[in-house]
């Protein structure tokens, strides 16, 4: 007995996804299948409907202040329990934003939650970007999708300028936070210092020790106090 070959019908045939391409206009969903079906080494970004496909990632421009930060980040969140550091997480702030901010502070039970398949969603408290320089749509496009999504601390790192603006939002716009004495201190997560010098001087022993006067101070304390009460209730 002879078996007749299988013939596949054109609604069951399989058609390869489409790489994800920078310009790309997609829906959410439509980013999400083709990311998936990418390779891992992929790492691509959905803002306000267009995707972005990120280049290799060089030392000086981006590897190293990107160590600096977690670990300047890491530093608060390990002495403030109800904080929470993530580092190149994914992020649905809307159904046209889909972002991996290179770091980001979130309170738990705070403006965001992590869903069934792993991924945040809704805005976090603290979002850090590094960017390669001003002219960078993490200035731009990115800027008025985490402004509208109510991300509340948008901090922009500028190789090229070496620049740091610190973004807080106010009135659903953002407004530039003010260095004191070279030093920006967050107004969401009370004593969280940046030295900024010492960051552009690559001195992170200076960073994580301007970092522990923050720590130091009853702004913070009356903060971990509020954030154990809420905990408790």
């Amino acid at each position: 007995m002879t078996t007749s070959p299988t013939i596949e019908t054109p609604a069951e045939a399989t058609h390869p996804v489409p790489p994800l391409m920078s310009g790309d206009r997609l829906s959410r969903a439509e980013f999400e299948r083709r990311y998936h079906a990418a390779p891992d080494t992929l790492r691509a970004e959905l803002v306000e409907g267009v995707v972005y496909v990120t280049s290799p990632i060089r030392y000086r421009q981006h590897g190293r202040p990107h160590a600096m930060i977690i670990v300047w980040l890491g530093a608060y969140a390990a002495a403030t329990p109800g904080v929470e550091l993530a580092d190149s997480a994914t992020v649905r702030l809307d159904l046209e934003n889909e972002v991996q901010p290179d770091a980001l502070l979130r309170l738990e039970g705070g403006g965001s939650k992590v869903g069934d398949d792993d991924y945040l969603e809704g805005a976090p408290e603290l979002v850090v970007e590094i960017a390669a320089s001003s002219a960078a749509y993490d200035l731009h496009d990115k800027k008025r999708a985490y402004a509208r999504n109510g991300v509340r601390e948008y901090v922009v790192v500028q190789i090229y300028e070496r620049r740091i603006d610190w973004f807080v939002l106010r009135n659903a716009e953002y407004v530039t936070l003010p260095p004191t004495d070279g030093v920006l201190r967050s107004e969401v997560f009370p004593g969280l210092w940046l030295a900024v010098d010492a960051f552009w001087a690559n001195d992170l022993a200076r960073m994580l020790a301007v970092a522990r006067e923050g720590l130091a101070t009853a702004e913070h304390a009356a903060f971990l106090a509020r954030l154990a009460g809420s905990n408790d209730s």
